[in-house]
């Protein structure tokens, strides 16, 4: 599954389904695709995830020595989606997934 982000002031962004869901978990609305945010409550979803991604900045980084795999960590997977978010505020234009 993969979850796309839209709005009239940005351009798509598409994640796949576990990360968008977490996304969209961060910025305080349920897992329910598809959805949309309101121009009016975008900054306040945007505020939720900038939050959510400060906190895990602030979390130590585990990992596993046996593994050459490095993470994405959600501050990168977010940066689109906060970049989207941003846009959607200053144009006070709706956001939509599906």
């Amino acid at each position: 599954m993969l979850v796309t982000f839209t709005t009239d002031a940005y351009s798509s962004i598409t994640m796949f389904g576990d990360v968008g869901l977490s996304m969209l978990e961060r910025m305080g609305h349920s897992a329910t695709v598809p959805g949309a945010i309101l121009a009016a409550d975008v900054p306040e979803a945007l505020s939720k995830l900038t939050a959510a991604v400060d906190a895990d900045k602030a979390q130590p980084l585990v990992t596993d020595n046996n593994t050459e795999e490095k993470e994405v960590s959600v501050t990168h997977r977010a940066l689109p989606l906060i970049e989207l978010l941003t846009a959607a505020v200053k144009e006070k234009s709706d956001v939509m997934w599906s």
